[in-house]
C-alpha cells in the first residue's frame, strides 16, 4: 500500500486497505488503514476499526466534495 511512506494508489477511482493490530491498555485491537484515489485525483486516507467504518468515512468526504461551490475564473 506504500513504499517508502508514500501510498501506491495512483488509479483515479482505487482504493486499497491493510489490517493491523496495535495493542492499547493492554488490550490488541485491530484496525483498517485505508486510502481511495478520487476520481478528481484527490487522495483520501483514514484509519479506522473496520473496512465499514473506513467506507462510511470515505463516502462522507465525497458528499462534502460534491457539496463545495464551483467558482469559474475566466
Amino acid at each position: 500500500m506504500t513504499i517508502n511512506g508514500v501510498t501506491t494508489t495512483n488509479t483515479p477511482g482505487q482504493e486499497q486497505y491493510e489490517t493491523f493490530t496495535r495493542r492499547v491498555c493492554g488490550k490488541t485491537k485491530k484496525y483498517v488503514q485505508y486510502d481511495y484515489r478520487h476520481t478528481d485525483g484527490e487522495l483520501f486516507s483514514c484509519i479506522k476499526p473496520s473496512l465499514e467504518a473506513c467506507r462510511a468515512a470515505r463516502d462522507e468526504w465525497e458528499a462534502h466534495l460534491c457539496r463545495l461551490p464551483f467558482i469559474y475564473l475566466p
